[in-house]
């Protein structure tokens, strides 16, 4: 026999995104159940980058996640590295708006933290899960989730509506019938380090070299993030550190003498990107959000953000339409949340493109390597310039 539950909202995905989503549903009044095929330990073991913007910032601390204000660092700018030479481009005033350096792993651990001590229907390490009953053709049907936990038991949950936030691996993404997805795929990735040394610059920098882009960032006072542009190819274990370390040195090196802190490689992975977008994000009872809809290329340090951006979106949806019966309300989810996709998608890929080095044999990478350097300068001799980049980088953006 199945154990049975009900709820207003079934999340698939325990990440930010589907924890995000439970606590401003919980501060609406509405029920939730989240689940989640990974254990809260492996998702807050899980490395990765974490550049939030001001409204990411503000969704956390409204929702009652605030430690970032206390433990995170906020940066008022990034460094545009090219030619040798730093050149720093000054968000506060360009665009009146900031970045917060917060680690994607310690978004989760507030947020599952939060939800714990609200009361939050957490469920993780299950497996077989599976969604039906969409209310496609029949809109008083309701969304059945089947799944086994850890102990092997059935169980089966009943809900008004389905949430899919798991990832760009999502099985929620499948489910949506006749669905149009636009993708581009890139002829390079990164190659990404964990170093054991003091920070190497107060923000960002963002580099691109004759070797090939790398990005400095930050992680503690100890260990900071490392990436450099490589073969999608490559393998991690061909990579000694003396090897990593001097590939690094090449990309940054300038007139100016940067040079990069230099200490034990902790980690090291190498990570492919494409961008990607699926239309429409709700199909019936199903809505999207997240990875699960969209990817971009983390140049322009968008996933996360953009995630939580489609869980603003989405809170005020569901409580339009479980709350307030409004029969538009999902229907309109996509539309609203594409919007805001579709300026991220052609900022991360003007970013990627800006900065990395054309594949070697490309018959017009020679001209698209000066193209890049003139627009590099174009940039940071302009005031329009420096500001497009950044009012897409904090996501100050005009709509």
């Amino acid at each position: 026999m199945s154990h049975a539950s009900r709820t207003q909202v079934a999340i698939v995905g325990g990440g930010p995104a589907g924890l995000m989503l439970s606590q401003l549903l919980h501060l609406s009044g509405i029920d939730s159940i989240v689940l989640d095929n990974r254990t809260a330990p492996t998702i807050e073991g899980t490395h990765r980058a974490g550049i939030l913007e001001a409204d990411s910032v503000r969704l956390l601390v409204d929702a009652g996640a605030d430690r970032v204000l206390r433990e995170g660092h906020r940066h008022d700018g990034i460094s545009l590295r090219f030619a040798g030479v730093s050149h720093r481009i000054d968000f506060a005033d360009l665009a009146g708006s900031s970045c917060w350096l917060y680690p994607q792993t310690e978004v989760f651990a507030d947020l599952h933290r939060l939800r714990t001590a609200t009361g939050g229907d957490l469920r993780y390490g299950i497996a077989d899960t599976a969604v039906s009953g969409l209310g496609v053709a029949d809109d008083t049907e309701r969304p059945r989730i089947r799944y086994a936990d850890t102990d092997g038991r059935s169980h089966e949950i009943v809900a008004d509506l389905v949430v899919g936030a798991d990832g760009s691996r999502s099985m929620c993404r499948h489910l949506v019938e006749g669905a149009e997805r636009f993708q581009r795929e890139y002829p390079f990735a990164w190659f990404g380090v964990l170093v054991e040394t003091p920070p190497n610059a107060p923000e960002l920098v963002y580099t691109r070299s004759e070797a090939g882009f790398a990005l400095v960032s930050q992680r503690t006072e100890t260990v900071q993030r490392l990436y450099f542009q490589c073969d999608p190819a490559e393998r991690v274990e061909d990579w000694s550190d003396d090897r990593i370390r001097e590939t690094l040195q090449t990309r940054v090196a300038g007139e100016d003498g940067f040079r990069l802190h230099e200490g034990p490689v902790l980690e090291r992975s190498v990570l492919p990107f494409r961008s990607f977008v699926q239309s429409p994000m709700r199909h019936g009872r199903l809505l999207l959000a997240g990875d699960a809809a969209h990817t971009v290329p983390p140049t322009g340090a968008k996933g996360l953000n953009l995630a939580l951006a489609d869980v603003r979106i989405l809170a005020e949806t569901v409580e339009r339409a479980l709350l307030k019966d409004d029969a538009d309300a999902l229907a309109e989810y996509t539309d609203r949340a594409l919007a805001r996709v579709w300026r991220a998608q052609h900022f991360s890929y003007w970013m990627t493109t800006l900065l990395h080095r054309p594949p070697r044999g490309d018959q017009a990478g020679g001209f698209d390597e000066r193209r890049q350097l003139g627009e590099l300068a174009s940039i940071v001799a302009s005031r329009a310039g420096s500001t497009y980049l950044a009012e897409g980088y904090t996501g100050r953006t005009p709509s």
